[in-house]
């Protein structure tokens, strides 16, 4: 298979020739749900258009807990089939179609009653583990275990002596949650999907009742484009309703947004070998091992404020602070908070007020002919959720579709990968760089990091690590326009490496190294450079603003003061 490059030619090629002929299937939105509908209509043998308004996972789709997981305290609600569908997609991601990007994370689950706790909560984590077994693709992970309060301290030297007496560990998947998704887009390119970042849908259509297609607006360089299609899906997540309403129709239901925030702090702040799970009078928060640093999160309230920008208020990083150190010997600080980010769900609208309670399933409806309408869900049945969009916009088609078929096609960078592994030592002796800097590339790209390495080759400077990101080589960000689709210095900083998250300067300081480095491959003059640059320091300025403040409402209008980027 040949793989798909995502630089700025190929970009507008993609926009013509979705202008030029009528599409089997237009995806509009390109989070993991979007870009997953792309590659499940391409892999059909369709005629597919993904168009995105912003940047691929600029949405919830970069701002979740990095996890996939069965959903372990679904089982308290008694959801076994979300569990037993969600755990059946764990094991196909982990040993099948992502083993590059998606591993195996422990959990440690502290109990702080004696005899009834440990019988209940092992009770459910061997459910658990039973039916990722019984799923037939639950054998890659170890099964839990029961731990003393002895063993429990050894494994997390963390934790309080009196947090505790006793504790479960069991094992969940985590990954880089943009990364994934922009893989999936060059996927979906792969099998012949045209995909367009920065191209925003101003409208749609219409012949009738049908939609037969949509209006769309490229960002970068103002051309509007009518892209017709026989079908089209809307995949915008908590954008559905917005979405719907260019067509005058709100749909057969309402989505709710719900806000979930995380911290990143150090590696040496907390003393664990293993993440955490930890009850709250919600519901669970997660310690999860993240490279050199810890996530811990997540929130999750009503929001109604700006989709695209949600903030993080000063109560929301207390509430965090004040529940994982109920546990930790070591208290956290502020000082302790490298980044903080924030995430809205969409969640399909329930009876309940609470958002918790709200339904992580999904639904999929064809409210009017010609438009499909994909919403819910969560992140790790993604792949069941495209499918089953994909389905329902078959049945507006003219002719017979082959079934689905991703779940035996490996994300590009899956090929190659294990071997590739297992000869990282000499990959590391042939380039000259450290077996350390190979696995970190091996991670995150799989056997497309032979792709980097070649640049390394064309220029030995970009074999050097970013001067203030040191985790993140130059070639990266070079890298991440030539092939994934970076337009802008954020997109870099935020979603193609983590810096925005992962340093104290909240990727200020590499600012002028990365968009130095971006701007041969995207044509950048000086005076573009520098606009990067003040936009990014804007941003980070408007977030720290908007985290000093008390409640949503003054945290909205905080980080409302440092705007998108637009081209000069």
């Amino acid at each position: 298979m040949k793989t798909a490059i995502l630089g700025p030619a190929q970009r507008a090629e993609a926009l013509a020739r979705m202008a030029e002929r009528e599409l089997d299937v237009l995806v509009v939105g390109s989070g993991v749900v979007g870009a997953g509908t792309a590659l499940d209509a391409a892999t059909r043998g369709l005629c597919t258009g993904l168009v995105e308004a912003r940047d691929w996972a600029s949405g919830t789709s970069s701002r979740s807990s990095k996890l996939i997981h069965g959903g372990l305290r679904y089982l308290e609600m008694l959801d076994f089939a979300l569990v037993r569908e969600a755990l059946k997609e764990r094991g196909l991601l982990l040993q099948r179609l992502a083993p590059h990007l998606v591993k195996p994370v422990p959990f440690l689950y502290p109990l702080q009653h004696k005899g009834w706790e440990r019988l209940y909560a092992g009770a459910g984590v061997a459910l658990y583990d039973g039916m990722s077994v019984s799923s037939g693709h639950g054998r890659g992970l170890p099964v839990h275990r029961h731990l003393s309060h002895k063993r429990a301290l050894r494994v997390a030297p963390c934790l309080k002596k009196d947090a505790l007496v006793g504790a479960l560990q069991y094992y969940d998947a985590q990954m880089d949650d943009a990364r994934y998704v922009a893989t999936l887009v060059r996927t979906a390119a792969a099998y012949g999907a045209h995909a367009a970042n920065r191209a925003r849908v101003v409208g749609f259509l219409r012949e009738g009742e049908r939609v037969v297609g949509a209006r769309v607006e490229d960002v970068e360089g103002g051309t509007e484009y009518e892209i017709r299609a026989q079908q089209i899906v809307n995949a915008t997540g908590v954008w559905t309703d917005d979405t719907q309403a260019l067509i005058g129709e709100r749909g057969q239901f309402h989505v709710r947004a719900s806000k979930g925030i995380h911290l990143v702090v150090p590696k040496d702040r907390i003393h664990s070998t293993t993440g955490l799970i930890l009850r709250t009078e919600k519901s669970v928060l997660f310690v999860i091992p993240w490279g050199r640093h810890w996530i811990i999160g997540t929130t999750d309230t009503d929001w109604d404020l700006d989709k695209a920008h949600p903030a993080a208020s000063s109560a929301d990083i207390d509430y965090l602070l004040g529940h994982v150190n109920e546990v930790l010997a070591t208290p956290l600080t502020r000082d302790d908070v490298e980044g903080v980010y924030a995430g809205l769900r969409p969640l399909l609208a329930g009876e309940s007020d609470a958002t918790s309670k709200l339904s992580r399933e999904h639904t999929v409806a064809h409210p009017v002919p010609g438009l499909v309408v994909v919403a819910g869900g969560k992140y790790t049945t993604y792949r069941v959720m495209a499918k089953d969009a994909v389905d329902e916009a078959v049945h507006g088609l003219d002719r017979r579709v082959a079934e689905c078929v991703t779940e035996d096609v490996p994300l590009v960078g899956a090929e190659g990968y294990k071997a590739l592994w297992n000869a990282r030592a000499r990959i590391a002796a042939r380039t000259g760089l450290h077996v350390a800097r190979i696995e970190h590339l091996l991670n995150r790209y799989g056997s497309l990091a032979e792709e980097l390495l070649e640049l390394v080759v064309a220029d030995p400077s970009l074999g050097e690590p970013l001067a203030a990101a040191d985790d993140y080589l130059r070639a990266e960000a070079v890298y991440a326009c030539t092939h994934e689709g970076a337009r802008h210095l954020d997109d870099v900083l935020t979603r193609r490496t983590r810096i925005s998250i992962e340093t104290f300067d909240r990727g200020t300081r590499s600012a002028r190294e990365v968009a130095e480095l971006m701007a041969p491959a995207l044509g950048w003059d000086d005076a573009q450079i520098e606009k990067e640059i003040t936009h990014y320091q804007k941003r980070v300025e408007a977030e720290r603003e908007s985290q000093r403040q008390p409640d949503d409402l003054t945290a909205d209008a905080a980080r409302l003061g440092a705007p998108d980027i637009v081209p000069l």
